[in-house]
């Protein structure tokens, strides 16, 4: 049955006044004259969120159902729930709970790609708020958690014991190798990216700025590596919070379209400022930032219509702000069937209204979600 959504439509290069006309797929997209101030974008991709609405990852299967359906009410229509460092068997317990949810689709809820293990291949000296479960991606681990078969980004330090060998098995296995949580230096962030080239890898780095070394004048640090690297693409927490927009203009400005927004939302995301947990520590949500009890930064309550929102009050167009949070993502996990609004692309949509706030979801052609309540003019 083809569905019509009328508006205007944002697609790469501008904003086209039309109809949309999608099965599944998006069939074609018809000019017209529609003056009404809806915007049509294509689904956004959020490729690194822990939970949201009071569920987690590590809490199993029935936990990332809820909390995928929370993050589409907000317009992410794929996704890729993320593990925290743990003990070694609650991590893969949570990696066969994605694979689960993979096989047995919600038929109300987003895309769920595959997994992003963030952790515990970390830095114990970065840890962030990662709890302190840091294990070397040793061989059998990395049979271990490869067989389950869902893994689809690794967030890895590349300073860590065993670290080049799983380079080089996570990018010939198709796996995306983010570096974070990581003490390395500029030659050794630069010199691990080239490795996953060298292997037809694609290289990333996991919430830029956050949780590694800065840049200084004499130590340009990964930040530098991750920016200036031709082949890389790197997540960025735009909550204003994590990363100052000045900061985020220049990671902009330098690597254009492989630069992509992530929540990295926990389960506090949508719910009431107060005491939440995130690994099984104690976090306080308060204005919109969660801290650890030393008052670090312990994920975000982040969501993706919001830190599209964020990018246009910080000087991007509606189309700029769209690939970050749409087409950047889909072009780094490799997913060509989406990311943008084109003949023959999976109809995953958002519409917003003038105000840019969600008015309908739709996933695979599906109205999945829609918000009666109305922006003030």
């Amino acid at each position: 049955m083809i569905q019509s959504l009328s508006g205007q439509i944002v697609l790469p290069d501008r904003i086209l006044p039309g109809t949309l006309h999608f099965d599944r797929h998006i069939q074609s997209i018809e000019p017209g004259t529609a003056c009404d101030q809806t915007y049509i974008l294509p689904g956004f991709i959020d490729g690194h969120v822990h939970g949201g609405d009071g569920a987690d990852t590590m809490d199993g299967v029935d936990a990332i159902r809820h909390l995928a359906r929370f993050h589409m009410r907000h317009g992410t229509t794929t996704l890729l729930p993320t593990t925290i460092t743990r003990p070694w068997s609650d991590v893969i317990f949570a990696l066969h709970a994605v694979a689960e949810a993979m096989r047995h689709p919600d038929p109300d809820g987003p895309h769920i790609h595959g997994a992003h293990l963030e952790g515990p291949f970390v830095s114990p000296h970065k840890l962030g708020a990662q709890p302190p479960f840091t294990i070397a991606p040793s061989p059998d681990k990395l049979a271990e958690m490869m067989a389950i078969g869902c893994v689809r980004v690794v967030t890895l330090a590349p300073e860590i014991e065993h670290a080049e060998s799983a380079i080089t098995s996570f990018a010939k296995a198709g796996i995306r190798v983010s570096l974070g949580h990581t003490t390395a230096d500029y030659d050794t962030a630069l010199s691990a990216l080239d490795k996953i080239c060298a292997c037809g890898g694609v290289p990333g780095g996991t919430h830029l700025f956050n949780a590694m070394l800065p840049i200084e004048g004499r130590k340009p640090g990964p930040v530098t590596a991750l920016m200036c690297h031709e082949a890389s693409y790197a997540e960025m927490i735009f909550d204003t919070h994590h990363v100052h927009p000045a900061s985020f203009k220049l990671a902009s400005k330098l690597m254009q379209n492989r630069l992509l927004f992530v929540t990295d939302a926990m389960r506090g995301a949508g719910q009431a400022d107060g005491p939440s947990t995130l690994g099984g520590q104690d976090v306080l949500i308060e204005g919109g930032v969660v801290r650890l009890p030393n008052g670090s930064l312990a994920g975000s309550v982040l969501t993706l219509d919001q830190a599209l929102r964020n990018a246009v009050t910080h000087g991007k167009s509606l189309i700029e702000a769209s690939r970050l949070v749409s087409s950047n993502p889909a072009k780094y996990l490799g997913l060509a069937d989406r990311g943008s609004l084109a003949l023959q692309k999976m109809a995953d949509v958002v519409v917003l209204d003038h105000a840019l706030q969600i008015r309908e979801v739709w996933v695979g052609g599906r109205k999945t979600f829609e918000n009666t309540q109305k922006s003030a003019p």
